[in-house]
């Protein structure tokens, strides 16, 4: 009997499944039904436990976009530590609001953290850059309501996979432009496989003479064809590694060396940048692994287990 967590997986799988002639002719993520069915995998094995034991749990709106509700999920442990963290519920820059679940999050949970899973348009709806217009949106609806979730806008964890990592580290590096206080708009980041450089989108040979990006990712940014001068400073605008400055927060990072879709070396580059700036950041590298492998949840602990030793401190 399929219980609703792994129908939700199922779907999952054969949302990435249906698109895959898609992803092979734009070769930019042909790797995601992989993840997905690493996912369903690990999630059969330990469905037999129990989900973490929620105080409150809750979708609330923040926002709209051509006519459809923006939302994230409120997900509060019945032991609340008294922090938050904000889960970019996003793949390709695809978001959907049922795919993050307790039992994805309870490396989160069991240690008292309340969850925020934050989602938005997905594209081609969105193009990325009102994607990152909604997002902010969402975080600042999260810092204006903190107190009314148990929680301190303060201190802010954000997560995220992949685009969902790039997401979170846009907030990260740019998040203090985008507050009406001017304070952080998050307070420690911790992602798996983010996309960090937009100037150096997927395979090398993919990129073109021009200086633009390779073909298959223009739609994604609502780009003019052949506008290479918009994308550079588009790509600039979008690029978290073009924002690191000495007053980022900590940052750790987890990617494997193998991964086709987003590069080894996007995580790298960020820590080099990062390390330039005095900043603390962590990259821990999986050798041999792709984008995402079959024990990721486990490894979701050491994001947990860095929000632990960071948010607590953070002012």
């Amino acid at each position: 009997m399929r219980t609703p967590l792994i129908q939700r997986l199922l779907d999952l799988v054969s949302h990435f499944r249906r698109d895959r002639s898609l992803q092979r002719q734009e070769g930019w993520a042909k790797r995601f039904s992989t993840l997905a069915i690493s996912f369903l995998g690990l999630i059969m094995v330990t469905s037999g436990c129990l989900s973490p034991k929620l105080e409150r749990r809750e979708t609330i709106r923040y926002g709209q976009r051509k006519g459809h509700d923006l939302t994230y999920e409120l997900m509060q442990p019945k032991r609340s530590n008294g922090l938050g963290v904000v889960v970019m519920v996003s793949g390709s820059w695809k978001s959907n609001p049922d795919s993050f679940t307790p039992n994805i999050g309870r490396a989160f949970l069991k240690r008292g953290y309340t969850l925020l899973a934050l989602s938005h348009l997905s594209q081609p709806k969105a193009t990325i850059p009102e994607i990152v217009e909604d997002i902010t949106q969402g975080m600042r609806h999260i810092r204006q309501h903190a107190s009314d979730y148990g929680i301190t806008a303060k201190s802010l964890g954000v997560t995220g996979a992949s685009a969902g990592g790039h997401l979170a580290l846009m907030m990260a590096t740019r998040g203090k432009e985008w507050t009406p206080d001017g304070d952080p708009m998050v307070h420690a980041a911790a992602v798996f496989f983010p996309v960090t450089d937009m100037h150096r989108l997927g395979k090398i040979e993919e990129r073109l003479a021009d200086g633009g990006p390779p073909e298959s990712f223009r739609k994604y940014f609502g780009i003019p064809e052949g506008d290479t001068a918009a994308w550079k400073v588009l790509a600039t605008d979008l690029s978290p590694l073009k924002h690191v400055s000495p007053d980022l927060c900590p940052v750790l990072m987890i990617h494997g060396d193998d991964d086709e879709v987003v590069r080894w070396e996007q995580s790298q580059w960020f820590l080099e940048a990062a390390q330039d700036q005095g900043v603390t950041a962590k990259l821990i590298t999986k050798p041999g692994k792709g984008h995402g492998w079959a024990t990721i949840l486990f490894d979701m602990n050491d994001l947990a287990r860095w929000f632990d030793q960071h948010l607590n401190h953070a002012p």
